[in-house]
């Protein structure tokens, strides 16, 4: 699956692959940016990044609410 529309910054790029996306088409937002080689650039990074992470596999979800990770221990009161 092709995303062709709506990907106007790295963060939308990262989004649509960590999401299963097998590529993103884009002009708009490069050519459109205040410096274009430097946008070209984030971009290519976070197709990369999101890429990686949807390889990865995200941690389960949890339904209810969340659990601290770190321990309570040594916390000043």
């Amino acid at each position: 699956m092709l995303v062709d529309a709506g990907v106007g910054t790295a963060s939308d790029a990262a989004i649509a692959m960590e999401l299963g996306c097998d590529g993103i088409l884009m002009n708009t937002a490069i050519a459109g940016a205040s410096n274009p080689v430097l946008m070209a650039s984030a971009m290519k990074k976070a197709v990369e990044a999101g890429r990686e992470a949807f390889l990865a596999g995200r941690m389960p979800k949890k339904l209810y609410s969340a659990s601290p990770s770190s321990p309570t221990t040594g916390l000043i009161s």
